[in-house]
């Protein structure tokens, strides 16, 4: 959470019968209760510690527990919520595998109910409506802890620096309850001087088990528990790896874990994807009045997580290999982990425009997402948006509806080419949007941040615009060159099936052809917007995500049956 200062709090109190806080049924209550054994605590004994890993599921018999965020360099400890007899503590960290940010003390002596983690994931995987009640309050809870206990993790920088977004733009994905503090106010200064850091080290992210100086995502992952390594990964074996979290990805994680296949998903920063940056999806099945890319990736997250999905990210891959039952994905992090089959789903990338200065700017005022983290940054400035299709206008309706004066840039002789029709009207009718068809962005102006920038009409004219953000939405590029193995189409994207010309050595081995989604690699899927052929839409992409699981399943079935040394 986005914040600065102290914020004086009441102890709060879930109200019985709220999202955060039901009440179970005497049936159900029987039922987790049957899955564990009763601890007698003293006052002030912990049940668990920030930092803890895997904490176990606890439901309070007698007495009342405070949960606490403990005191770090700058804060005191603060108690952020209270629980009763016949409450139960947990939230989304029972899931996801990350570090515990709170403690739980006894105020009092009492009794609680133990449940050991993988009994209760256990009984949730076999009782639905149990699983429901659970992932509801654990998600309510979460977003609870987004605003009460932001000062468990504090992160420090400059505004604007493309590290310090990095950062943010991790933790608002993952969700994880952070308070965002300008190194320049005074209360950053502060908060610098007492951890003793300097400008150079920033940005620095300040937490109970200590200061992390010059910090990345993949540092502060592996702080909380959520990287691969911290969660002892290394050298496992799957029977589905899926590589890259966006809404195919998501999908392919979902159907293959809910059909009993032991799954993992990797992403290079968070899962969502692209989609999770998009301002308003309105055209997805079952959803009249649109939601946010965000809200449907971080529900499908939630359900990934209610079948068993193991996450990990950041995590990139670099290479793979196929051998004759499983393939080998080989992580940035020198690790290693092995699958029966390998769905790729990391979709595409927009494109950069060949400016001076574009990397200087890019992360820190050049975007590809326009989330409320990216506005923010902007404030109510005139801020650019460069694209023609359905992204660039959410982009520019989203970026105007938070006060921002927005010029839209078309390279096309016409806004209606690649948008659809009803955002082509809302776009021509905001009051705040400018459009400039025919027009591309020649150069770049400002400091150490973006502040204006040249554009150029197809006739040759010339004109200088303000702006202190450029959100860039054109093309598609796929990165597929980690797996350069694979046949790919003149673009980078990966061909599949029908549309492979001609099968190597290795398929005659195997007496097959590739199936649907298949790959030039055996056992190597590709799905969404990666794959050549497909649609780029997010509807698209979960169809393909979820449909390339039964060729998985094919594959995976025919080592079942297959003689030894003939799979």
């Amino acid at each position: 959470m986005d914040s600065e200062g102290d914020r004086q709090q009441e102890v709060f109190r879930a109200p019985a019968g709220t999202a955060a806080n039901p009440v179970l049924t005497p049936a159900e209550m029987a039922g987790i209760a049957a899955l564990g054994l009763t601890h007698s605590f003293r006052a002030g004994e912990y049940l668990f510690q920030a930092g803890d890993a895997d904490i176990d599921f606890f439901v309070i018999e007698e007495g009342e527990v405070d949960v606490v965020q403990e005191a770090t360099a700058d804060s005191p400890e603060r108690v952020v919520s209270r629980w009763q007899a016949g409450e139960f503590l947990g939230e989304l960290n029972m899931l996801n595998g990350q570090r515990s940010l709170l403690s739980a003390r006894m105020i009092r002596p009492g009794l609680v109910r133990r449940i050991p983690l993988a009994s209760l994931r256990r009984r949730m995987a076999a009782d639905h409506a149990i699983a429901d009640t659970l992932l509801s309050a654990f998600r309510a809870r979460r977003r609870l802890l987004m605003s009460t206990a932001d000062m468990t993790l504090q992160i420090v920088g400059v505004e604007g620096s493309p590290d310090a977004m990095a950062l943010r733009r991790y933790v608002a994905r993952m969700e994880l309850p952070h308070r965002w503090v300008d190194a320049r106010t005074e209360a950053g200064r502060s908060a610098l001087q007492v951890c003793g850091v300097v400008e150079d080290e920033l940005p620095v992210v300040i937490t109970r088990g200590g200061v992390h100086r010059r910090a990345a995502p993949a540092q502060l992952a592996e702080a909380l528990g959520l990287s691969f390594r911290a969660r002892g990964g290394a050298g496992s074996r799957f029977d589905l790896v899926v590589i890259g979290a966006g809404p195919a990805g998501l999908a392919a994680g979902i159907y293959g874990a809910s059909e009993g296949l032991s799954t993992l998903v990797l992403d290079e920063l968070a899962p969502g994807g692209q989609a999770a940056s998009s301002s308003r999806i309105e055209n997805y099945l079952g959803f009249p009045d649109g939601l946010s890319g965000a809200d449907l990736t971080e529900l499908a997250a939630l359900q990934a997580l209610k079948f068993g999905v193991r996450f990990s990210a950041p995590t990139r891959v670099i290479a793979l290999s196929t051998g004759s039952d499983a393939v080998r994905i080989e992580l940035d992090s020198g690790d290693a982990v092995h699958a029966g089959a390998v769905i790729v789903a990391t979709g595409a990338q927009y494109r950069r425009l060949p400016l001076d200065r574009w990397a200087e700017f890019e992360g820190g005022s050049i975007f590809f997402a326009a989330t409320e983290l990216e506005a923010r940054s902007c404030g109510a400035r005139p801020v650019a948006v460069v694209g023609g299709a359905n992204s660039a206008g959410q982009a520019a309706l989203f970026l105007a509806d938070q006060g921002s004066r927005v010029h839209l840039i078309v390279r096309g002789p016409s806004v209606r080419a690649e948008m659809s029709a009803y955002l082509v009207d809302r776009v021509l009718g905001h009051p705040r949007i400018d459009v400039l068809t025919s027009t591309q962005v020649t150069r770049l102006h400002g400091r150490s941040q973006l502040d204006a920038m040249t554009v150029t009409t197809a006739d040759g004219g010339s004109q200088r615009i303000d702006a202190a953000g450029l959100f860039c939405f054109i093309g598609a590029h796929p990165g597929t060159e980690w797996i350069s193995a694979a046949e790919r189409d003149d673009s980078g994207f990966l061909l599949t099936d029908a549309d492979i010309p001609a099968v190597g050595p290795a398929w005659q081995a195997l007496n097959r052809r590739p199936l649907p989604f298949e790959t030039s690699l055996p056992r190597v899927f590709a799905a969404g917007d990666v794959r050549h052929g497909s649609m780029k839409r997010v509807a698209a992409a979960v169809g393909e995500g979820s449909s390339a699981v039964a060729s998985v399943h094919r594959v995976l079935a025919r080592d079942a049956v297959a003689p030894s040394g003939q799979k």
